[in-house]
């Protein structure tokens, strides 16, 4: 599908929108009403600027009709407006192409975030908590609000597993570039002859769907209840609180232990549960048309080493685009725009000439 195709989905989609916040029917239900205000929020910015791109380009074309036309007083009246008109609709362009990397999910406001650490043991969890600590300095700077769903602690503070919720403008498409495989070479603080030691962590961006989207019914997953624990089986927390949802057709399971309340932790394994049965379903799409996302590096391929700290030459090397920064304490204190920036910027030049025909 072409990005104008895409546009115009989601053009016509904020207009389905608009019409269902006057409906009587929708209105007369919260929940519809909720999901579909949300929706249409998440859509407005870039379906505005779709729709003064149209009339851009109708605007220009009335204009050169004008000048093949015989009036000459017409016919200069549009050669001089034809340039700024232009230069509008390039800008504009320019604009959505930046605001549509990521495809059909660029506009999603809500994400779930897993970090899991890999090869490494306890150094590899460490490591997790430090992508963890650097994605929550990130998200304050950006105004996005970040919540734990759950967490899987081990004794010197790392995470085994940590699942994250993030909501604000443009979450998506600035964080699935970090989905991938982060690999961390230093000396570990429990390495007493100072080897350098080589560890991993990968990290899933997901975005999250509307409830409209993906509709579970009771009957479609098993609910376990039990008791939460923390680092080392220790309870922490004796009341069976902690959650386990599968999902039957697909074998998806999830929990969630954070909360000391049943309801909230349910509502939370919910969360993620949609989210992944939606990244599923997205997944199985994306692998349909995988020759068209092969040039773009947000390809949320989990597999790929996509990026490796190194903490003896204060470096951040990203393997996708091949640049390589010596500022990792800066990036690690939560200065990520730096190779967001590069990694969308990179995009942006594959989506222009790829379709370059639409512009």
């Amino acid at each position: 599908m072409s990005l104008r195709n895409q546009l115009e989905e989601k053009l016509d989609r904020f207009e389905e929108l608009e019409r269902q916040l006057v409906d009587p029917a929708v209105l007369a239900n919260p929940n519809l009403v909720a999901a579909a205000a949300r929706e249409h929020g998440s859509l407005g910015k870039l379906a505005k600027k779709y729709r003064r791109f149209k009339s851009l380009n109708d605007q220009i074309a009335e204009a050169q009709a004008m000048i093949d036309g015989k009036d000459s007083e017409m016919r200069e009246m549009a050669e001089a407006e034809i340039p700024d008109l232009r230069e509008e609709r390039e800008s504009l362009w320019d604009e959505l192409l930046g605001m549509t990397i990521g495809g059909e999910d660029a506009q999603r406001d809500r994400i779930v975030m897993e970090i899991r650490a890999g090869t490494g043991g306890d150094e590899a969890a460490l490591f997790a908590r430090d992508l963890y600590e650097m994605y929550k300095h990130y998200a304050e700077t950006k105004g996005w609000k970040m919540e734990i769903l759950d967490m899987n602690a081990t004794e010197l503070g790392g995470f085994k597993e940590l699942i994250l919720g993030l909501e604000g403008e443009g979450v998506f498409r600035e964080l699935q570039y970090e989905s991938g495989g982060h690999r961390v070479q230093r000396v570990p603080e429990t390495e007493t002859k100072g080897r350098i030691q080589t560890s991993m962590a990968t990290v899933a961006v997901l975005p999250e769907p509307e409830d409209v989207e993906i509709d579970i019914k009771p009957d479609d997953y098993r609910k376990d209840i039990f008791c939460a624990s923390g680092p080392g089986g220790q309870h922490v927390n004796k009341t069976a609180s902690a959650i386990r949802l599968t999902h039957l057709e697909s074998g998806i399971v999830v929990q969630c232990q954070d909360e000391k309340s049943q309801h909230k932790n349910f509502a939370k394994a919910l969360r993620v549960l949609k989210t992944r049965l939606y990244e599923a379903k997205r997944q199985a799409e994306h692998d349909k048309r995988a020759s068209e996302r092969k040039t773009l590096v947000g390809s949320g391929d989990r597999s790929q080493r996509i990026r490796t700290y190194n903490f003896a030459e204060n470096r951040v090397s990203d393997h996708r685009i091949n640049l390589t920064l010596y500022k990792l304490d800066a990036i690690l204190a939560g200065d990520v725009q730096p190779l967001t920036d590069a990694l969308m910027d990179y995009d942006r030049q594959q989506l222009r000439r790829e379709m370059g025909s639409d512009d």
